[in-house]
């Protein structure tokens, strides 16, 4: 089996990738461990525990792959404010999206809602998709890469993009090496219901332990339902996870101190190892690494898939603009030109995360003075807030043309 363009990974940032090159006139293939099948949305269901606050930015590449109508058909839950406090101090910023003269900083999105709207457009395109297929093997063979699958069939392709997630089998398998390290934090993920709206919202306190993240779900018209990220201490993880219901619910209500009420019902919990993890290099010849395979960060603002879709952007824009000039898409030159766009904003990013996790995790008295002051100061500045808002929103920076609020 042969391609021009193999994209391993069929998650949400590998199918943008593809459909944001689905009339290239290349062939492209998308491999992928799991069955690739679309499942029926049931509007009375569960909220799944894993969401992302799409940008609206990511809303737009979206919009123009096709695929935001299958994720408004299903569930989107639109905020217009964003609310940060510190729970050790009296510091506290507020975030509008009225500051810029927009409708709303984003949308809370549960991630299964994202992928099935876009494998939608996948199965509507001529993109070839091969599913259950779990990687194996990958070596160079000439000019091209050689997969090899879990059931002995091969693919081969000038051209391979790792879109496989934070445990990519094409990085390990490449020998692309990484930056990693433990934030010896555990994340609680659940989704709950609280005794008072969540006036859409997203809400974060930062508690002695780590951030605890309440973000706005809207379900049958209510505004009850919230997702919540709660990062803290691993110990600290494994007490509450081996809570009943009813006692983990009492204490969220009093680490988020009450400030949608009682919290009344959680939905099934997950607990994930939080580690930060970044490629020393996106590309090689003839290789891409994307989303996930790249980078990950802290959940703390819901920032990765953001990120993902702009690489996927990004490098889709410069295989297009070398393809039009002529130029071998798998040439390390042409490859380069995507890192270089976006590594330092990726980096940027993430030291801000870790640069916000490391304050607010500080104990020291003059620390703890210098971020409740920090808060109150910047509180007081709306044309700083105003830039952090469009930052946000994508309506600033060096965006490709799918990410764009006007085309150009």
């Amino acid at each position: 089996m042969r391609a021009d363009l193999v994209v391993v990974g069929a998650g949400m940032v590998g199918s943008a990738l593809a459909l944001a090159l689905q009339d290239s006139g290349l062939e492209i293939l998308v491999v992928d461990g799991s069955p690739l099948s679309v499942k029926a949305f049931d509007a009375q269901a569960a909220f799944e525990p894993r969401v992302s606050a799409l940008s609206a930015a990511s809303q737009r590449i979206l919009q123009r792959l096709g695929a935001w109508d299958g994720v408004a058909r299903r569930r989107a839950s639109p905020y217009g404010d964003m609310s940060v406090w510190d729970g050790s101090g009296t510091g506290h910023i507020h975030f509008s999206a009225a500051s810029v003269h927009a409708e709303v900083l984003g949308h809370i999105v549960e991630n299964r809602v994202v992928q099935d709207a876009l494998l939608e457009q996948l199965h509507d395109s001529d993109i070839g998709l091969l599913a259950n297929a779990r990687l194996e093997q990958l070596r160079h063979s000439g000019d091209d890469w050689l997969l090899t699958l879990a059931d002995g069939r091969t693919v081969r392709a000038p051209l391979v993009v790792a879109a496989d997630g934070a445990h990519s089998a094409v990085r390990r398998l490449a020998g692309c090496e990484t930056r990693e390290w433990d934030y010896l934090h555990h994340a609680i993920v659940t989704s709950v219901r609280c005794a008072q709206p969540h006036q859409r919202t997203a809400w974060q306190r930062f508690t002695d332990d780590g951030p605890l993240a309440f973000l706005p779900l809207d379900h049958a018209d209510q505004q009850h339902w919230c997702s919540i990220v709660w990062s803290t201490t691993p110990a600290e993880a494994e007490r509450l996870m081996a809570l009943d219901d009813e006692r983990f619910c009492a204490a969220l209500e009093r680490a988020f101190e009450g400030r949608l009420g009682t919290v009344e019902h959680a939905d099934k919990r997950l607990c994930v190892p939080l580690r930060q993890r970044h490629a020393k290099r996106y590309v090689a010849p003839g290789l891409a690494l994307i989303g996930d395979a790249a980078h990950t960060i802290h959940p703390l603002a819901g920032q990765g898939v953001n990120l993902g879709f702009l690489d996927a952007a990004v490098l889709a824009e410069e295989l297009l603009h070398a393809q039009g000039r002529g130029e071998r898409l798998a040439d390390v030159r042409v490859l380069s030109r995507y890192e270089r766009r976006r590594m330092p904003h990726n980096l940027a990013l993430m030291a801000a995360m870790e640069g916000f996790e490391r304050l607010f995790q500080a104990d020291p008295l003059p620390l703890r003075w210098l971020r409740n002051s920090g808060l109150k100061w910047v509180e007081q500045m709306p044309d700083a807030k105003a830039a952090f808002v469009r930052q946000a929103l994508g309506l600033s920076g060096d965006l490709p043309e799918l990410a764009r609020a006007h085309r150009q």
